[in-house]
């Protein structure tokens, strides 16, 4: 690639200059996200599988000194 001076580059020079490398970053970012979104279709499978793993929780096991919330709660005593 040639090194521009922008110094001694005119004012309509600077300006093809931007809108040429303005051309080409999008020209890349479009390619780049055109591979991404491939590779997340890849990986699409996958992450179906991991959401219906989460859909349905384990149960943690409870230690043998730990209570139900509910037992650890001290009866209430009704108005009559």
């Amino acid at each position: 690639m040639a090194k521009n001076d922008l110094d001694s580059l005119s004012i309509e020079e600077l300006a093809a200059l931007r809108e040429n490398a303005t051309d080409k970053l999008l020209e890349k970012v479009s390619a780049r996200r055109a591979e991404l979104e491939a590779e997340l279709e890849k990986l699409a499978p996958y992450d179906r599988l991991a959401k219906k793993s989460q859909a349905a929780p384990v149960a943690k096991a409870k230690k043998s000194g730990e209570k139900n919330s509910d037992q650890a709660r001290e009866p209430v005593a009704k108005a009559a």
